[in-house]
């Protein structure tokens, strides 16, 4: 069985996803379907951010448990992988999973590393430029979004909300309780690669 398949219907499914496979910078519409079979993946156009729309390649699209958005750089070809988010059972490369906290993601990167604010469609998103998490086997980006649990009674939180740069060190992501809830692993376009 296929690596890619066995991560995804195995007790093993948080075993930690590698770039390579379905999830290397080469991967198609095409090969996806060749690894989980045609039954299994469905190409069409998907919500997007700030209320736009957008072609991707699920694997598993009916369970939100196992599903897998590809987006292509190359649409019409399904071709030049962009970027795929991961489900909640699975980790992506360097150890990141769902659930954890800002202070974990760090640990896990071995220094500290900025989030937008939250409250808009990019909010809470992260990127790696310093740190294990920023030079992964097989030239793929790790990112993840957090989310706020929660917003106590009382606490000014204006200067971690909105579309401003938010170090990971700030004491009011732990005080939210600021949590990941996406992993994704994503390739620069083509134009741009080394």
């Amino acid at each position: 069985m296929p690596l890619p398949l066995l991560l995804m219907t195995s007790p093993a499914a948080a075993l930690e996803i590698a770039c390579e496979d379905a999830f290397a910078i080469d991967s198609s519409e095409a090969r996806l379907i060749g690894i989980y079979g045609a039954e299994n993946v469905r190409t069409g156009i998907v919500p997007g951010p700030e209320g736009t729309e957008m072609l991707a390649t699920e694997v598993y699209p009916d369970s939100a448990k196992r599903r897998l958005q590809f987006v292509w750089w190359n649409e019409e070809a399904r071709t030049d992988l962009s970027y795929v988010e991961l489900p909640p059972k699975m980790t992506g490369p360097g150890g990141v999973r769902y659930g954890m906290s800002v202070a974990q993601v760090e640990a896990l990167n071995g220094a500290p590393f900025t989030l937008s604010g939250f409250g808009w469609d990019y909010g809470g998103h992260a990127g790696f430029e310093a740190g294990a998490l920023s030079n992964l086997p097989g030239g793929c980006a790790v990112g993840v979004t957090f989310s706020p649990e929660n917003y106590p009674e009382g606490l000014e939180v204006d200067e971690i909300i909105g579309d401003r740069p938010v170090q990971s060190t700030n004491p009011l992501l732990e005080q939210v309780n600021a949590r990941v809830d996406l992993v994704f692993v994503s390739y620069p376009h083509p134009d741009y690669r080394e």
